[in-house]
């Protein structure tokens, strides 16, 4: 085909080229170049592919390597002299992270070098360097979290001043699900005043009644201690998912009944002492979050309780004779998790946390 008649095909437009035959013997020159391009090309990126390995990664460099002599020497003199509690002092090594340090240590000796904290249990390459980088730089973290987090008002609704936020001697904070409603009196000092749940046996049970639902939430708010704010837990299930659509519906039920119930009973001069609170931003503050989704906070609970009574600045105050009763209530063996009854508490935590970080 000439290059002449290519072009009268062409400005004949769409109408024109479609008149013509699949099999016509004016498009096979076309068709021919096609498949010779189309070949060259598959070839081409064939012989790419083959240069290199399958399953090929990148060497990481050595720990060692990311730091000059100076800061090795400050990151090994911490690793090797701190005690547990320092250790747990550190976000990044809380729980059984500080324990396998000391474990090392006294197994191996003195960490020589930061390359051998990859010997360590649970310590993958990723978390030895994050360790390393907090041990020389405190403050960095804080410093990125304060900037990711400079408005806690965008998670809470409706919008309160934040220095009425901050002014809040304690809060009472809400969680429920579809069968309890759990809540936790905490103060500004995180020592827990109240923290308990009771059972809903009518949730969800056959036809939908709002006189049952109005029976149920008002014998819980009555059991509500007098605070500065009560935050409702939001939870972030799609309106547009039918088949969560029943769920959907009974927590708007019951988050609204609550925010009524509440405000009748503590407003005060028309002032908001009802809030809601993102359950999606408590999990991003604990790092409770795969992807979208929001993770148990159980082992999180279990651990503020462990450290309540071992160490001697814990991040949570628990009352010291309740401390057993809690540790037991979360490790029974039950057909359903105490999930409400944690995330009550996680979400008290980050409020005043969040507040903090945000006023340094």
């Amino acid at each position: 085909m000439s290059f002449k008649a290519l072009v009268g095909l062409t400005q004949r437009g769409r109408k024109g080229f479609l008149q013509l035959p699949l099999g016509s013997s004016r498009l096979q020159p076309l068709y021919l170049l096609w498949c010779q391009k189309s070949t060259s090309v598959a070839q081409h990126d064939s012989a790419d592919s083959s240069s290199v390995p399958e399953n090929f990664t990148e060497p990481k460099p050595s720990i060692d390597d990311l730091y000059s002599s100076e800061q090795k020497s400050a990151v090994l003199q911490q690793l090797n002299l701190a005690t547990v509690e320092e250790l747990s002092a550190m976000k990044l090594l809380r729980g059984r992270k500080s324990v396998n340090v000391i474990e090392y240590r006294k197994k191996h000796g003195p960490f020589q070098d930061l390359q051998s904290l990859l010997g360590v249990p649970l310590f993958q390459y990723k978390t030895a360097v994050k360790v390393c980088d907090f041990i020389l730089n405190p403050l960095a973290k804080e410093e990125r979290k304060e900037r990711k987090t400079a408005s806690i008002t965008k998670f809470i609704k409706p919008e309160i001043e934040r220095e009425k936020l901050k002014s809040a001697n304690s809060i009472v904070s809400v969680v429920f699900g579809t069968r309890r409603i759990a809540w936790a009196h905490v103060n500004r000092h995180l020592t827990i005043h109240d923290w308990q749940q009771q059972e809903c046996t009518m949730f969800m049970k056959g036809t939908y009644m709002p006189s049952v639902y109005l029976e149920e939430i008002s014998s819980v708010v009555s059991r509500f201690p007098e605070a500065d704010f009560y935050v409702l837990e939001k939870n972030g299930l799609s309106l547009l998912n039918a088949n969560l659509f029943p769920v959907t519906l009974h927590l708007r039920t019951v988050e609204a009944m609550l925010y009524a119930l509440l405000h009748k009973a503590f407003a005060q001069e028309g002032q908001h002492k009802v809030l809601s609170m993102a359950r999606i931003f408590v999990g991003k503050h604990f790092g409770l979050m795969v992807g979208e989704s929001r993770t148990s906070g159980i082992d999180l609970v279990k651990q503020l309780l462990l450290e309540s009574v071992t160490l001697a600045e814990p991040r949570v105050n628990f009352p010291r004779e309740r401390v057993v009763i809690y540790q037991n209530l979360l490790s029974a063996n039950k057909p359903r998790r105490d999930e409400e009854l944690c995330d009550s508490l996680l979400q008290a935590v980050a409020f005043y946390e969040i507040l903090t970080l945000n006023n340094t």
